[in-house]
């Protein structure tokens, strides 16, 4: 008996510390624990439960957001209230509101909507330039309607690129494995003191530990512009094309240091790119002395900035080398 008793004892909880005078393992919990119950009671009220009914559809589309500001604008996914004609919102006191878009980004999967309520919680943004690689994650959302879940992970990796839904590819992306579920998309990743590194927005499917969320920074300069002008501007020069291997005898020959370029494959009449004269076929090696080594790099090329002003493309049409004027216009959104 005294050998069982003694066997018992020793798988109680003791006093902190073993006996190299290190913390132990339930001490190291309750630390733990203690943070991740002090971080979500902090944004918690600031996260609300979204639903939304689509156009000319009898679907829902359910998720998460979370306030941003004392006077009720909230951070959400596009995907979430994208083209809904009404919006339902749910605090975390029991109160509901109707909600309004204000602005829509697509292309980087954000969207901010409005309800018009008193008392309200804001979140606390942190830099998320300052992340680092397994610092604490944690993600609040309300996946398959169960509100206010509460899961945790570590940072994974960063500067990851996400494609989104419009085929545009959303960079500055967190990578966790802070278990994401449908209906948490939209809803905060936050740090230990309980602000905001993130905004939680894919999963890959059949993948176990693989969720993104678009950094806190590319979100909230999105957030500002949403808020200010119920969209993001960029250019466009309206022509369709694939990142295409340059063979390296083209590259002797003509001297160039890239490795890759954009094929044209289509080009849409009454756009810039059809009044400057691209045609199918000629493949861009630079916009503006920047190379083109990708879709992708055009897109970051064409900002709002470079609208209505002259650039010149370096084009490769029937192995010969030609510079085209071009007059980039703002991209008007559906």
């Amino acid at each position: 008996m005294d050998l069982l008793t003694n066997i018992l004892d020793n798988t109680k909880e003791s006093s902190g510390y073993s006996g190299n005078g290190s913390i132990d393992d339930q001490s190291l919990l309750d630390t733990y624990s203690q943070t991740i119950v002090k971080a979500s009671e902090i944004v918690s009220p600031a996260v609300v439960s979204i639903k939304g009914e689509e156009k000319n559809k009898k679907n829902m589309q359910s998720g998460s957001g979370f306030i941003i500001t004392p006077d009720g604008f909230i951070l959400t996914n596009s995907h979430v209230v994208h083209q809904c004609k009404k919006i339902e919102v749910a605090l975390q006191d029991g109160r509901s509101c109707s909600a309004y878009l204000t602005g829509d980004d697509p292309e980087t999967d954000l969207a901010i909507i409005k309800i018009n309520a008193d008392n309200l919680t804001a979140v606390k943004f942190a830099d998320s330039a300052r992340l680092k690689v397994g610092q604490i994650a944690i993600a609040i959302g309300n996946p398959f309607g169960y509100d206010y879940t509460v899961t945790t992970g570590v940072v994974s990796a960063l500067s990851r690129s996400l494609r989104g839904e419009t085929g545009f590819l959303i960079d500055d992306v967190i990578q966790t494995d802070a278990p994401l579920n449908p209906g948490n998309s939209g809803g905060p990743l936050i740090n230990s003191s309980g602000k905001v590194i993130g905004v939680n927005s894919a999963i890959i499917q059949r993948a176990q530990g693989i969720c993104f969320a678009i950094a806190s920074n590319t979100a909230r300069q999105i957030a500002i512009q949403l808020i200010q002008n119920g969209e993001i501007k960029r250019s466009y020069i309206g022509m369709m094309g694939q990142t295409i291997p340059l063979r390296l005898r083209t590259r002797n020959h003509h001297k160039i240091d890239q490795e890759s370029a954009v094929l044209i494959t289509q080009v849409d009449p009454k756009t810039p790119a059809y009044r400057a004269g691209l045609q199918s076929g000629d493949i861009i090696l630079k916009f503006q002395e920047q190379p083109v080594t990708s879709i992708d790099v055009l897109h970051k090329i064409l900002t709002d900035k470079i609208a209505d002003t002259q650039s010149i493309i370096t084009i490769l049409r029937f192995s010969q080398i030609y510079q085209i004027a071009i007059y980039p216009e703002i991209r008007k959104q559906n």
